[in-house]
């Protein structure tokens, strides 16, 4: 498995030639679209009419289910988004399972997890979390809180402050953000590249540079 990050919440995770592309809404932030026609675009809210990369992607997941797409599974769980009431679920967590490894990508959810969504979410390997804050999406202590109810083995920060990005709202720098989480990264990279037997069972965060 290989994952890259493209700023914002936008990442690509590559398995045995698929490749998902999660929140690509690039283009409304000022940058271009990354997404291909070979691609599976994956959205973690429901409200994505306006988003360009849906008109490109060979498949869109943008609801709570169950898919299989090439070698990967993919599970979309419902959630509470970071802004809706408590009885609103308009946001949603893909646990994607590629061989033995199990990634997690939250967007910008409430961070308080119910133990029926704990309980689909299951042993986690990779944890893709957004860490900018200011009401636009989680802030540290939120994920903070997340990292602590499903004890992932790797932490990847994203939506952090990005100086080539046109947020509406800025966001809090990544150096801000890990210092606000209490923690440091272990190692930064371009391209994170996985198997199951490299995972140490120690806690690590690793920063992606942006692709």
């Amino acid at each position: 498995m290989e994952i890259q990050f493209y700023g914002a919440d936008c990442v690509a995770i590559t398995y045995k030639q698929t490749r998902l592309i999660i929140d690509d809404n690039l283009k409304s932030l000022g940058q271009k679209v990354i997404t291909k026609s070979s691609d599976v675009g994956l959205y973690t809210s429901s409200m994505t009419d306006d988003i360009a990369s849906k008109s490109i992607a060979r498949i869109n997941i943008a609801n709570p289910g169950e898919y299989e797409v090439g070698k990967i599974s993919i599970y979309g769980i419902d959630a509470r988004s970071h802004i809706d009431e408590s009885k609103d679920r308009k946001g949603i967590i893909y646990k994607i399972i590629a061989g033995d490894l199990n990634v997690i990508v939250t967007g910008h959810i409430f961070p308080e997890l119910d133990e029926k969504q704990l309980e689909r979410i299951g042993v986690v390997d990779v944890l893709i979390v957004p860490v900018g804050g200011h009401g636009y999406t989680l802030d540290a202590q939120g994920a903070v809180k997340i990292i602590k109810q499903i004890e992932p083995k790797v932490i990847i920060p994203t939506h952090f402050n990005d100086t080539t990005l046109n947020f509406p709202i800025p966001q809090d720098t990544l150096e801000d953000a890990l210092n606000n989480m209490g923690m440091q990264a272990q190692e930064t990279v371009q391209k994170l590249k996985l198997k199951s037997g490299d995972i140490s069972e120690l806690r690590q965060l690793i920063v992606l540079e942006k692709s």
